[in-house]
């Protein structure tokens, strides 16, 4: 393919400028990269010329760096850094064969230092965010499907480009970041992230805040998920919101239509491990609910509740199942915990007081509602087909105390817990959209 021939030097008589006719021509490539053919047959040249266009607009970036009051005259350079990204974006599009030639002029450090300025210079103009987000969308598309533009893109963007994006005002800054994040990270640059925790903890809050955008969602249940390394490393460290986001995707694989793989078992095993020595070591926390003044410590109330959910739905997944029957002190710990605040329930006034009524649909941000109905959910789950367990309740004189929690009259005289409406959580579900670049590890930002 030729390149594009330049406009004239002089328009109706008048001087075009050089910026102007850069502009013009980087137009017209980013409406041929459009084409496959044309991708299929560009000239390396013409990404070097880009490149040199892109590396002079840069100098108005880092000059505005240093003196903010230069902000106001980035507008000639911004449009042209924006049109050279649009470019190089389009060029890449399922053309391995550019992506390697942007690649080997060094572009992608280029790409991700002007980027980074922009973070810098930290102003909501919108011209500045469209370049922001062209520049994004143009890593994106060189890493895709190619593994030695991902590692590229990995050097130079790992850590600072993520702790910058994810957290950025700019939704679509954050989704392409995702983007970015999701097409790079293999087995071993997930142990850089073990290192680099803060960047997995932002990915969550990215999902909080923007739960439509599916980048964020595959980084946590495609990626994160599928390494107890990093939730082990992780967990602690997460705030309540945090911790309670996790649970919840946790919970929604577990219970998707979808069954966990041979692969995934040995994975949730390791993390039925970490949710139920967690659960056991919290249960003393609910322990204190049950005094007249229960402490504020509403991150260890919560996540106690909801660790007692994961472990009610990883009970109820037979590949799990017999792993946390034999899980030690598990069993033990739930009829105790079953038993204090049932007694504490009747003798003193606190929380559990008024939960007489054993329920399954209460609501987790009251941990009293409900809870002792998972309890006894989670004992009748670690009995299943279980005889030592079975016979351990009749031990600890659980059957007398489960039988209590019935709320026994004529018209059912079985207790309310006899006829529980099925549990299952909320399953959070991405919107996805297209403009955000598809619904797959190799898509690209369309042109």
């Amino acid at each position: 393919m030729a390149a594009p021939r330049p406009p004239p030097a002089r328009l109706s008589g008048v001087m075009v400028p050089a910026p102007i006719q850069d502009l013009e021509a980087l137009r017209a490539l980013t409406a041929l990269f459009k084409e496959q053919r044309n991708r299929e047959t560009a000239p390396r040249t013409i990404f070097q010329r880009v490149l040199d266009i892109l590396k002079k607009s840069s100098h108005a970036i880092e000059l505005a760096c240093r003196d903010p009051s230069q902000v106001e005259n980035l507008a000639s350079s911004l449009q042209l850094i924006t049109e050279c990204f649009r470019c190089l974006r389009n060029a890449c599009i399922e053309c391995s064969v550019n992506q390697n030639s942007i690649r080997n002029l060094d572009t992608i450090g280029v790409a991700v230092d002007l980027i980074l300025l922009f973070r810098e210079l930290r102003v909501e103009q919108e011209s500045l965010l469209t370049a922001f987000r062209c520049g994004l969308q143009f890593l994106g598309n060189i890493a895709s499907r190619n593994e030695d533009s991902q590692s590229i893109v990995w050097v130079h963007a790992f850590p600072e480009l993520f702790l910058s994006c994810l957290n950025h005002p700019d939704k679509k800054i954050v989704a392409y970041s995702s983007m970015i994040l999701f097409t790079s990270l293999n087995h071993e640059r997930m142990k850089e992230l073990e290192e680099n925790l803060n960047i997995a903890i932002d990915v969550i809050v990215a999902y909080q805040k923007h739960p439509e955008s599916e980048w964020p969602f595959l980084i946590i249940t495609d990626l994160f998920l599928k390494s107890p390394e990093l939730v082990q490393a992780m967990f602690p460290k997460l705030n309540n919101q945090e911790r309670v986001t996790l649970l919840d995707l946790m919970i929604a694989r577990i219970t998707s239509d979808e069954p966990l793989t041979k692969d995934d078992i040995p994975v949730f095993l390791r993390h039925a491990e970490l949710i139920a020595s967690t659960f056991v070591d919290q249960c003393k926390t609910v322990l204190k609910l049950a005094s007249e003044e229960p402490p504020d410590d509403e991150k260890g109330r919560i996540s106690a509740r909801l660790l007692l959910d994961v472990l009610c739905e990883m009970t109820a997944n037979t590949e799990l199942l017999g792993y946390l029957q034999v899980f030690p002190g598990l069993l033990e710990r739930v009829i105790d915990l079953l038993r204090v605040i049932h007694v504490a329930g009747k003798e003193t006034t606190n929380i559990f007081s008024n939960c007489g009524c054993v329920r399954a649909e209460g609501d987790i941000s009251n941990v009293a509602e409900g809870f002792k109905s998972h309890l006894i959910r989670l004992i009748g789950n670690l009995c299943y087909k279980n005889k030592d367990n079975q016979d351990k309740v009749n031990e600890l004189d659980g059957i007398p105390l489960i039988l209590d929690n019935c709320n026994v009259s004529d018209g059912n005289p079985l207790g309310d817990i006899c006829h529980p409406k099925p549990y299952r959580r909320q399953q959070p579900k991405p919107r996805f959209d297209c403009k955000d670049g598809g619904t797959g590890a190799g898509r690209c930002i369309p042109t």
